[in-house]
Order: structure tokens, then C-alpha cells, then sequence
């Protein structure tokens, strides 16, 4: 699966950004997607996946962050509101390309977007 990221940007501590995934080439079904984020220095972090519908959310941005999915644009959606200096960070989107029969999964990456937040 090919993802490309887009969205990001630099905006002030209180606002708001929307990033995109999009999503092609896949070759069986794709199940779980998520998107991660690494700041400088640190390791990538998991922070919101869905599956199926179902929205997971790490304590650090539940409530201010909204994961959502058009499946008929093959399109991941990042809303990102109440944003704070420590979410700077290059974002990436993740998916499960999942083959149903042999239960084995293609893990893809975009290649992320820059979210600078200032102060």
C-alpha cells in the first residue's frame, strides 16, 4: 500500500490542523490504520488508530485529536484541534494490508508531514 501524507504546517499553540492520508495500491483489505509521530530525539509514539470503525486514542491527545476514515476515498483523516507545543512532530500514517486466507499483514508508512507548533 502507497500512503502520502499531507496537511502539515506550522500554526500557533490553540489551533487547529487537518491532516490526509491517502491511500492506494492495495492488494488484499486494509484493516487497522493509525497514525504515529516522532519529535526530535525521541521514538516514534502510536497515538490514534481505527479499526473497523472503532477509534483508539493515547491519553496525550484524547479529546483534542479525531481519527476518522472515508473508506470511499481510501482516505485516513487526522482532526487536530487544542494544539500544544509539544506536538510538534513529523506525523505518519500506518496501515494493515491484511491477506484474510493466510492472516498475514503488509505493514506500509507514508512518508510524513511536519507539524510545528509554536508558542
Amino acid at each position: 500500500v502507497q500512503l502520502v501524507e499531507s496537511g502539515g504546517g506550522l500554526v500557533q499553540a490553540g489551533g487547529s490542523l487537518r491532516l490526509s492520508c491517502a491511500a492506494s495500491g492495495s492488494r488484499f483489505f486494509i484493516n487497522r490504520m493509525g497514525w504515529y509521530r516522532q519529535a526530535p530525539g525521541k521514538q516514534r509514539e502510536l497515538f490514534a488508530t481505527i479499526t473497523s470503525g472503532s477509534t483508539n486514542y493515547a491519553d496525550s491527545v484524547k479529546g483534542r485529536f479525531t481519527i476518522s476514515r472515508d473508506n470511499a476515498k481510501n482516505t485516513l483523516y487526522l482532526q487536530m484541534n487544542s494544539l500544544k507545543p509539544e506536538d510538534t512532530a513529523v506525523y505518519y500514517c500506518n496501515a494493515d494490508d491484511v491477506d484474510i486466507p493466510s492472516a498475514r499483514v503488509f505493514d506500509s508508512w507514508g512518508q510524513g508531514t511536519q507539524v510545528t507548533v509554536s508558542s
